[in-house]
């Protein structure tokens, strides 16, 4: 299987929960409407932890990962981010086994 993905997880700095998620909301329009390659851009937030959030991110390949991070509105989100965001760990992920919505199993 060719797919790639990210599973991301976000520590915010106390009370910028609010702006941070407004930002993502405006990035996500972005990936809708300009990135056919990202198949899933999934952000979720955290239950019983208020600053903490999760993406789970799955490209069709990881050239469509590369386009994703040229689009304007991600680089836009990721140099904001920094005004809201305390911690950032990443996990780049090699699907092998699941139900892909490409229709394609790993």
């Amino acid at each position: 299987m060719a797919n790639f993905g990210l599973f991301v997880r976000f520590t915010l700095r106390e009370g910028a929960g609010d702006a941070f998620d407004a930002l993502m909301q405006e990035t996500a329009a972005g990936i809708r409407a300009h990135e056919p390659g990202t198949l899933v851009y999934a952000c979720h937030q955290v239950e019983g932890a208020p600053n903490e959030r999760v993406f789970f991110e799955l490209y069709a390949d990881h050239a469509a990962f590369e386009e994703h991070e040229r689009q304007p509105h991600t680089r836009h989100f990721l140099t904001e981010r920094t005004k809201y965001v305390e911690k950032t760990e990443v996990d780049r992920l090699e699907p092998y086994a699941g139900k892909y919505p490409t229709g394609a199993e790993a």
